[in-house]
């Protein structure tokens, strides 16, 4: 079985990883996997509640630019999803 770890110490690893502007050397320095902190990287639970990794070679306006995207492609990904929900129920009344 694999090392668990605390939700506080995947926080800081993800921002140390930020902080080196590297995930392999973070990971090395930590001697857990380039992989796993990869991973982390990406949960929102993790990176400080952003929806898309940082990208520091992003001015903010382009990262900004980038997570409200991302947004809209969930929305409309939802919206499509509730108008299939209501046209399979609205068969079935």
């Amino acid at each position: 079985m694999g090392r668990l770890f605390e939700a506080s110490f995947k926080k800081m690893v993800v921002e140390l990883s930020y902080v080196k502007e590297s995930v392999l050397s973070a990971a090395k320095e930590l001697d857990i996997s380039a992989d796993l902190l990869s991973k982390w990287r990406r949960d929102p639970r993790f990176n400080g509640v952003t929806l898309v990794p940082k990208n520091n070679k992003l001015s903010a306006e382009e990262q900004e630019l980038r997570e409200l995207r991302k947004r809209l492609k969930e929305s409309e990904l939802e919206n499509a999803i509730l108008k299939k929900a209501v046209a399979i129920l609205a068969g079935k009344d």
